[in-house]
């Protein structure tokens, strides 16, 4: 166990027990009323937009307003909150750095604690590193830091509450709160909610933490991941509820095409085709973007747009020449549709995206006065599934095996966010991998001999290194029951190792 004295001081301790007793049984209700929702969907329900909340989404109302710091967020970049990371990502160049503790990250006790530290050092504007090649600081000018705790779903196991485990959303948002509330360390992303009963308690965790902490309510600013289906149907809802500290909803679309196979993929109509097929132009993709912008828009909230995967090589011209054109015509899309900025996952691409948005943009900070009155988007349209062109062909089986296992030993040895073939793997895309082998298998698309034949060929290839992995992703992806999260296995794993 890592030293983590000066990190976990007295008061803080205090402090994420009493937010533990405050909100943790709410989380665990939360976690059952998914769970039983899954229950119907599998029994065939649908998604569709509450009744109960009819009122919310007819009501004419708006989000508080945000801080000038953050009112042009058109490039933002993304990564883990490893000390070189953090520097780099400030430094890039984007309006925006969200400093990640989730898909990115893999929660070794060491991540954790040290991305604290990290974090805290950036806002004090004392953050360094010397590789003995390299030296690191921070430029005059850097990034705006925005941070993304852990989902509800996921628990950290090295702090209990009572003799059980914290939930990690509330450590990870408590403990940088705690130590940077008065650093201007204010602002988030929330990953991964279904409800907006899910983001009522982020509202409520926020007014206790302020409050607890005497900051002026409002100060926190959030902005919210739509990346699972049933959020899309609740994104009035969930900008209501947090509608004094919302910075927006973000376009999550990786985790998006995740929640879909998750909660729908059951049924024969909804299965999709290889991961590269599933790009943004597909029916129930636009639907959800437009769907998203849309409803920002018309609530003063920032729309904020997605992730390419691709990344840029600085040894093969072609392949990132290939990269920036793909990239490129991702950001041109999301500019056109109005989105009022994007993701990037490397600092060369940076001006790629900006580019992209300085098109549209001009000197405006963003395009949030533009209402997409034209846009008309009903529950079919969020379930136009079927729509999807292209096919379930072995090539992108032997891909999702390939990238799930060597993402998930990557994992394993604290990296969580990955190159591989030329893309940026995380958590996010590996549970697209498994989820999709899974629904291949269950729909007879593939047989349990066909897995393990290519898994067996691409194992010859990788070497024995990656067996705990592919133990763990085979366990996984050929089990008759879908299991809900790839990380809670592999977190079982990595605590069992003492990470």
């Amino acid at each position: 166990m890592i030293d983590a004295t000066d990190v976990l001081t007295a008061e803080v301790t205090t402090f994420l027990t009493d937010l533990g007793h405050a909100f943790g049984a709410r989380r665990i209700d939360l976690l059952a009323r998914r769970a039983e929702r899954t229950e119907r969907l599998h029994a065939g329900e649908l998604p569709d937009f509450l009744p109960e909340t009819a009122g919310v989404r007819a009501a004419d109302w708006r989000v508080a307003p945000t801080p000038d710091e953050i009112a042009d967020r058109r490039v933002e970049i993304t990564g883990p909150v490893d000390r070189k990371m953090v520097i780099n990502a400030l430094n890039s160049g984007a309006r925006v750095f969200m400093a990640d503790f989730e898909d990115s990250n893999s929660p070794t006790w060491f991540n954790c604690i040290d991305g604290q530290r990290n974090l805290t050092d950036a806002l004090d504007r004392t953050i360094s590193l010397d590789t003995g090649e390299k030296q690191y600081t921070l430029s005059d000018d850097p990034a705006i830091l925005f941070v993304r705790p852990r989902g509800w779903h996921l628990e950290e196991r090295h702090f209990e509450v009572d003799g059980a485990a914290i939930s990690a959303s509330l450590f990870d948002f408590g403990l940088y709160f705690f130590r940077n509330h008065g650093r201007n360390g204010r602002y988030f992303y929330l990953p991964k909610l279904e409800s907006h009963l899910e983001a009522r308690l982020w509202n409520d965790v926020f007014i206790w933490s302020q409050e607890r902490l005497g900051v002026p309510q409002g100060t926190i600013k959030a902005t919210v991941l739509i990346e699972t289906i049933l959020a899309a149907f609740e994104m009035d809802e969930i900008l209501y509820e947090l509608r004094d500290h919302s910075a927006g909803l973000n376009a999550g679309r990786w985790d998006y095409i995740f929640s879909v196979i998750k909660k729908l993929g059951h049924r024969p109509e909804m299965v999709l085709p290889d991961r590269g097929a599933v790009t943004m132009a597909v029916p129930f993709m636009r639907s959800y973007c437009e769907l998203l912008v849309k409803t920002c828009h018309r609530r003063d909230a920032f729309a904020i747009g997605g992730m390419a995967a691709f990344i840029p090589s600085r040894r093969d011209s072609d392949v990132n020449a290939f990269a920036l054109a793909k990239v490129r015509e991702d950001k041109e899309r999301e500019a056109s549709q109005g989105f009022d900025g994007t993701w990037v996952a490397h600092p060369d691409l940076v001006p790629t995206a900006y580019e992209a948005f300085d098109a549209v943009l001009g000197d405006r900070p963003n395009q949030i006065d533009r209402q997409r009155d034209d846009v008309t988007v009903g529950a079919a349209d969020l379930l136009n599934i079927a729509a999807t062109p292209g096919d379930a062909t072995e090539d992108g089986l032997r891909n999702n095996v390939s990238v799930g296992i060597q993402y998930l030993a990557a994992w394993l040895h604290g990296s969580g966010a990955v190159a591989i073939n030329n893309l940026m793997e995380d958590a996010a895309t590996a549970e697209i991998s498994r989820s999709q082998i899974w629904q291949w298998l269950h729909h007879g698309r593939f047989s349990a001999n066909d897995v393990l034949r290519i898994t067996d060929e691409e194992m010859a290839s990788l070497g024995p290194d990656y067996d705990e992995a592919r133990s763990i992703f085979e366990s996984i992806a050929t089990r008759p029951n879908y299991v809900e999260f790839l990380t809670l296995p592999a977190y079982e794993r990595l605590t069992a190792a003492g990470s």
